[in-house]
């Protein structure tokens, strides 16, 4: 068993004998981490249950399952979609290959949103390109008193996020179709959130790991990354109140371009500000 290739389970091979394996074959950092994550999910287990049973033997249809599992995730299958769910914000949340991956940098952005929603009044508040619902839950459940309006131009992602909406019981969370701002006619917002593709169209990463499998059209925006982001800004102001802010996720090397596309929009106090790695993530600014 020293070589992971020539490892192949038995009718007695137990489930630490499963994760010492597939930790082997895995490859990066989170290898372990990755193992007893699509074993458990194999055998409709929690994590802790592994090492309390690491002598256990599955059943020959659970090692079998595991097996697929790790074929797929070895092929570069992201293990999000391998096991259907990401953990987001507090909660844990489906996803699909119609969906892009929520990524913990979204949450800095959900941060930034909060700092600037009052708590104790109602709000109205829009989410564009939601995916999942990630960014919109996340607000919607830390702000009750709000109106959240999510919008997506896929009609399979909009079924993901309602189906995240309806699991969560958050019931004041709309879902419209359609392309960014479209489907917000005569609305007005106190904050507009949005996590839009901006890599750029060329882009070799687009082609690496969980990228690959992911919707082109959630990662990438344009010769530069930044079309999206254009069309946002350049519409936002129309549909925020006297003051309301308009918030966006963007690449690490984007800061000063995109706060050149808010300054061009006519936003105020416009401003990047930093991830969690002191990397540029989110660009904000007020409408005057």
């Amino acid at each position: 068993m020293d070589d992971a290739s020539e490892f192949r389970p038995t009718q007695r091979t137990t489930v630490g004998e499963l994760l010492a394996a597939a930790t082997r074959q895995l490859p990066g950092d989170e290898a372990r981490v990755e193992a007893e994550r699509l074993l458990a999910h194999a055998l409709g287990v929690g994590s802790t249950w592994l090492y309390t049973h690491r002598d256990d033997v599955p059943a020959a249809v659970e090692t079998a399952d595991f097996e697929r599992l790790l074929e797929r995730r070895l092929a570069g299958e992201p293990v999000a979609y391998l096991l259907g769910r990401r953990g987001f914000w507090r909660f844990d949340l489906q996803v699909t290959p119609a969906t892009l991956i929520p990524r913990p940098e979204t949450e800095r952005l959900v941060e930034l949103a909060l700092e600037r929603l009052p708590a104790d009044r109602p709000l109205h508040v829009a989410d564009l390109g939601t995916g999942t619902g990630a960014i919109a839950l996340a607000i919607a459940l830390e702000r009750p008193l709000a109106k959240v309006i999510a919008t997506d131009a896929s009609p399979d992602a909009l079924a993901v996020a309602r189906a995240n909406a309806q699991a969560l019981g958050l019931a004041h969370v709309e879902f419209r179709a359609g392309d960014w701002l479209l489907p917000l006619a005569g609305d007005h917002f106190d904050l507009i959130a949005s996590n839009p593709p901006y890599i750029a169209e060329e882009d070799a990463h687009l082609d690496q790991g969980d990228l690959r499998f992911e919707p082109r059209s959630a990662l990438a925006s344009g010769a530069d990354g930044l079309d999206d982001i254009r069309r946002i800004a350049t519409r936002a102001p129309d549909h925020l109140h006297a003051g309301g802010w308009l918030l966006v996720e963007h690449g690490w090397d984007q800061g000063q371009a995109v706060r050149e596309i808010f300054e061009s929009a006519g936003f105020e106090a416009v401003e990047t500000l930093h991830d969690w790695e002191q990397r540029d993530r989110v660009t904000l600014g007020r409408r005057g």
